[in-house]
């Protein structure tokens, strides 16, 4: 006679410790534990807190993932040139900018990032600096001096818009791993403060002050900037993640209190998340994806060194099984 086993199903694997990805839908026992876990992926996205920063600082600039990310720049009373790695689980000093800054623009990875622009308080500044994963080399400046700018892009192909010293700018510049050139395009809206993710081709900008406080998107083509939905809470002084057609908005301030919302952006519309930050803060840095964010330092009424990690909804989640 047939084994049910062999018409329909399958054995549950045995294991002493969790699969390190597992699929949606599998199913195992975990021997150590005495447990019956499955695959599944998260319905809300959440922030947990992570370990903080070595050094406390708001107006700091983010690059790379939520497992390799960089922070670099930044205030705390006086102008930082202090870099940190992070690893997933903690932050290691590396080499400092060798032109401290903070309201730096910054693209790339952590083991090829790119900083430019910034304030050296109180003069403004146009140097661009390329990292190597471990210390940074100068490189040829922007075309227009300016702080407060929104990127994107790779060490190779970057993208630094809006910015200003206040008074706002539109202006776009890209950058091709030796030298930035003045993009035609110009930003629809000019504004200081201003986040942006994606890349030198794709690229999003949002939020920021016009002097006004603002939500305002626009999506960049490699050509020209067109005006998408607004964010759903108008701020400036955020942090964001992702790409283009799946971006990420977290923090910053609406002019008069802090924020904790958190917005996703799916290539047309901002929807804001049920999950929010646990600090809310302004001037903080960001890095990662829509599904894997990081959100490191900043201010409330004191300098931060507080780091959050961001998982989105559909992320992979391993469930633990009960009979409830």
């Amino acid at each position: 006679m047939a084994e049910y086993i062999n018409i329909r199903g399958q054995n549950i694997e045995v294991v002493a410790s969790d699969p390190a990805n597992p699929t949606l839908g599998q199913i195992w026992y975990n021997s150590t534990s005495n447990t019956l876990k499955g695959g599944g992926v998260t319905t809300v996205g959440t922030w947990a807190t992570g370990n903080n920063m070595n050094t406390a600082r708001r107006l700091v600039q983010g690059a790379g993932t939520q497992t390799a990310g960089l922070g670099f720049g930044g205030y705390d009373g006086s102008t930082l040139a202090a870099t940190e790695e992070y690893d997933g689980n903690s932050w290691t000093n590396s080499n400092n900018l060798n032109t401290g800054r903070f309201t730096l623009g910054g693209a790339g990875i952590q083991t090829a990032a790119l900083a430019f622009g910034g304030a050296i308080d109180p003069p403004l500044t146009n140097v661009t600096e390329e990292y190597d994963g471990n210390s940074w080399t100068n490189s040829n400046p922007m075309n227009t001096t300016r702080n407060s700018l929104g990127e994107a892009g790779t060490q190779t192909a970057a993208l630094a818009f809006g910015g200003g010293t206040p008074p706002a700018t539109a202006v776009t510049e890209e950058y091709d791993g030796t030298s930035w050139a003045t993009s035609p395009a110009s930003l629809n809206t000019a504004r200081i403060y201003i986040e942006g993710t994606g890349t030198q081709t794709a690229a999003l900008g949002f939020g920021g002050q016009t002097p006004a406080v603002t939500g305002a998107t626009e999506e960049y083509n490699g050509t020209s900037w067109t005006t998408s939905n607004p964010l759903n809470t108008a701020r400036f002084q955020l942090a964001g993640a992702g790409i283009q057609t799946a971006a990420l908005a977290f923090g910053g301030s609406n002019g008069t209190a802090n924020l904790t919302a958190t917005e996703e952006y799916d290539g047309s519309t901002w929807t804001t998340s049920p999950g929010s930050m646990n600090t809310a803060r302004n001037s903080l840095g960001g890095a990662g994806t829509q599904t894997a964010g990081l959100a490191f330092g900043g201010l409330t009424t004191v300098y931060l060194a507080a780091t959050e990690e961001w998982t989105g909804a559909g992320s992979p989640q391993t469930k633990t099984i009960t009979a409830s």
